[in-house]
């Protein structure tokens, strides 16, 4: 069975398992959506929920950042992993999006990706979730559940990216993306995963060597 035949029966039935596919990060505008993707590098978005629910009380405006030196915005979020850079990315992306855009984040992932702290991937999350854009963005889950699936080949996100692409249709690649994040998180863990009561065990080509 190839890889297109494959990735339709798949999607068939993470749509059945996670029916209501979306981030899990909390914000309520395309900036706190920036800002929360910014700090969810290396780190659970259950703990930038958790830093984020205070962060976003004090400062959700470009502005509230730019005003900020990197030793006060480093209090806020020191519980999550990389704080020291993340704080300069923040002030720093801030003021370009003040001075660049007033104060608005671009829609563009060509402009998206000149900002500090956001690569392709963060700008794809941006652009699926807050321009209703077709992206696949690459993390460590899809990765890691796409490479042991068969559908991807290469160890890098923007070739694996390309591979989805091509076998996944356009207008399912963000639903994509979260069904294979939700299925890294519950069962297709990195360490120990549940292989035996997965439901895509029949189609899993690390599952298939591995018995």
């Amino acid at each position: 069975m190839n890889n297109i035949n494959n990735v339709n029966i798949i999607m068939k039935i993470l749509a059945k398992k996670y029916p209501d596919p979306k981030t899990e990060l909390n914000y309520t505008s395309t900036f706190e959506l920036l800002v929360a993707t910014i700090l969810s590098a290396q780190t659970t978005d259950k703990q930038v929920n958790k830093v984020t629910k205070y962060l976003f009380k004090k400062y959700n405006m470009p502005a509230d950042y730019a005003a900020l030196n990197p030793e006060e915005l480093e209090k806020e979020i020191k519980s999550i992993g990389l704080y020291h850079n993340k704080s300069r990315y923040l002030i720093d992306c801030s003021k370009i999006l003040i001075e660049k855009y007033n104060g608005i984040v671009p829609g563009l992932r060509k402009e998206l990706i000149k900002l500090p702290g956001v690569g392709r991937k963060t700008a794809n999350v941006i652009l699926i979730n807050a321009f209703n854009v077709n992206a696949f963005p690459v993390d460590t889950h899809v990765k890691r559940v796409s490479l042991r699936l068969g559908l991807a080949s290469s160890n890098k996100p923007v070739e694996i990216e390309k591979e989805l692409c091509k076998i996944v249709p356009e207008n399912k690649w963000g639903q994509m993306h979260h069904w294979l994040i939700f299925h890294g998180r519950k069962i297709c863990k990195a360490r120990n995963p549940h292989c035996k009561k997965c439901i895509l065990k029949k189609y899993c080509k690390k599952f298939q060597m591995d018995t």
